[in-house]
């Protein structure tokens, strides 16, 4: 999208999972997701509404291969559907869950932990991986009257990707700002999120559109 963005008292900017165990070193680190950090704290910089998603898993995880005895990055049926199983990451209480220790955490509004429930996943900050079980994400950013969400942080191709699309699913207009995102790219996981994004409306945009 060409042209200048600005943001407005009515938007909400939605920082997901910027958190140890994704970032280089850790359980399950995405590429280069430490480098997003000093692009994500200059946004958070810009918007008046700032949310955080936290991966938020109890030990045992329904997600994670070794609750399995399973292969990390191999799938599975679950009774919501197909499951990628993953590394033992993001436990409560660990330093692995905690924000990156160089991420603005002050001045946000809201920190949504997800993922908590250990009978099933949950990638997207409005609704669990059954598509059905909300998180609450959409009825506070109503109450608040927030009107429309960027969003930014890991994984472009899984957790902020599905959470964009849901987001657009619950009505509100979406801008992914994708160099201040980081993906997996499993099995052409990043190409096949960036289509549907596209399809669903979500508007993909470069930080230096925004302001």
């Amino acid at each position: 999208m060409a042209g200048k963005i600005t943001p407005t008292a009515e938007d909400a900017l939605v920082v997901v999972d910027v958190q140890n165990d994704f970032c280089p070193g850790g359980a399950l680190a995405v590429p280069e997701g430490d480098q997003i950090v000093p692009l994500v704290n200059r946004l958070i910089g810009q918007f008046a509404h700032v949310v955080l998603t936290q991966d938020w898993h109890p030990r045992g995880h329904s997600s994670f291969a070794s609750t399995h005895n399973g292969q990390p990055f191999t799938s599975i049926k679950l009774g919501y559907g197909d499951q990628t199983l993953w590394p033992d990451h993001c436990v409560q209480g660990t330093k692995g869950a905690e924000f990156h220790p160089d991420l603005v955490v002050r001045g946000s509004e809201l920190v949504l932990h997800k993922g908590f429930r250990k009978e099933i996943d949950s990638y997207s900050a409005f609704y669990e991986n059954d598509h059905v079980t909300k998180t609450g994400l959409s009825g506070y950013l109503r109450e608040r009257g927030l009107k429309r969400i960027f969003m930014c942080g890991l994984a472009t191709d899984f957790c902020v990707a599905w959470s964009a699309l849901d987001g657009r699913r619950e009505g509100f207009p979406v801008i992914v700002i994708e160099d201040a995102c980081r993906a997996i790219d499993l099995n052409g996981s990043l190409a096949a999120a960036r289509g549907e994004m596209i399809k669903a409306g979500i508007t993909l945009a470069a930080s230096s559109q925004i302001g």
